[in-house]
């Protein structure tokens, strides 16, 4: 079996992910969308076979006590990926992701302009959100690359794998792996404060501790970017505070508010013409949004602030992003209704019927929906 074939045919086919299994012809994801591949079916000696060429001699024995294993590797001449291996009825299953060489910028991935102001903060707390395959990866990689053409700056991050490869151009960039740089998110976040950072950029907060330690770096006056499995603002704050038990949720709540500086939630959605374009809520913390993380009645009044702080503070919700996306025929009114999260609402601006008092849509319509007015 030639795995090399089968990862540079992925590749071709813009595929994200390469699913092997031994009995099953290869599966990739292209689009979201799974596809069979015009592949011999492997059996189970070829994928230990494939184990065999792939793991190193720590990640073999690491894997024959966990039975799974996450790991990043590179290609000579094709890419990077990363890859997770597990048993599936007593066989070696794998998965394989894309890691692009080339970090693309926030241009070039279509994200808010607000992005590159929020990479570039002093200090707090940024958190990218999103489901599971949503792009959160490549938005932090994009911001620690915003980050680095523009200011000098000591970045150090902590990934469980590292993804995307960064070289130093106007900032110095550490990058240390959980298992082969450093035992665990917990023990390198303990010593973090002591490489003098000025960003901390953490894979994943995955417990109280490291969202804790988070928090407190956030606090001491760095700029640490993380990521979450959220799909929006709201959800994120309560996540957050969720971490922690009853006694210290009004406390977490303060410390919170004086350190969050913006959630980044974003999703996927299909493009007309292939592909897949992100559709982004942003949401910065103004006095007015602190108090409503301070304040657990006031919370679910996020969603709102977020609307109505288009031009004042960058910020923008997830059907006014799906609007731009539509205005721009990225994407069809099907695919924008389909992942709206107020179908109704969305549709009735589709249909030029508002509010004559409502302005949080302008930036986000064309001209033909602007000149349309109409009370409901």
């Amino acid at each position: 079996m030639n795995i090399k074939k089968m990862l540079e045919k992925m590749i071709g086919e813009k595929g994200s992910d390469l699913h092997l299994k031994a009995g099953l012809k290869p599966v990739i994801r292209v689009d979201g969308l799974l596809k069979h591949l015009d592949f011999q079916r492997p059996s189970p000696k070829d994928m230990e076979s494939v184990a065999e060429q792939i793991l190193t001699p720590t990640q073999k024995e690491k894997f024959r006590r966990t039975k799974e294993i996450d790991f990043a590797f590179g290609v000579a001449g094709l890419a990077r990926f990363r890859a997770n291996f597990y048993i599936q009825r007593g066989s070696i299953a794998m998965v394989f992701r894309h890691v692009p060489v080339e970090i693309l910028s926030v241009d070039e991935l279509y994200l808010p302009e607000s992005i590159k102001d929020l990479a570039l903060k002093q200090r707090g707390l940024v958190f990218v959100t999103g489901t599971v395959g949503s792009g959160k990866s490549t938005t932090l990689a994009a911001m620690i690359k915003e980050i680095n053409m523009r200011v000098n700056k000591n970045i150090i991050t902590i990934e469980d794998p590292i993804e995307f490869l960064h070289h130093d151009e106007k900032s110095l960039i550490n990058q240390r792996e959980i298992g082969t740089d450093t035992t665990s998110f917990h023990e390198a976040l303990r010593h973090i404060l002591r490489q003098d950072p000025d960003v901390i950029l953490i894979g994943e907060i995955r417990d109280a501790l490291t969202m804790e330690i988070a928090l407190m770096a956030a606090d001491t006056g760095h700029l640490v970017l993380s990521t979450l499995h959220t799909v929006d603002a709201t959800q994120t704050i309560n996540r957050v505070i969720s971490f922690f038990p009853p006694h210290q949720h009004q406390e977490i709540r303060y410390l919170l508010s004086a350190t969050l500086q913006a959630v980044i939630a974003q999703r996927l959605i299909p493009m007309t013409d292939g592909g897949r374009a992100p559709a982004v809520e942003v949401m910065v913390v103004t006095s007015t949004i602190r108090e409503y993380i301070i304040d657990p009645v006031k919370t679910p009044l996020i969603q709102q602030a977020i609307k109505e702080g288009v031009s004042s503070h960058g910020m923008q919700s997830f059907d006014q992003s799906l609007m731009q996306l539509l205005t721009d025929e990225k994407v069809s009114l099907e695919e924008a209704l389909k992942n709206s999260s107020n179908p109704h609402e969305f549709n009735l601006r589709m249909k030029g019927i508002q509010a004559t008092s409502d302005k949080t849509w302008e930036d986000f319509e064309g001209v033909e929906s602007k000149g349309a007015t109409g009370d409901f």
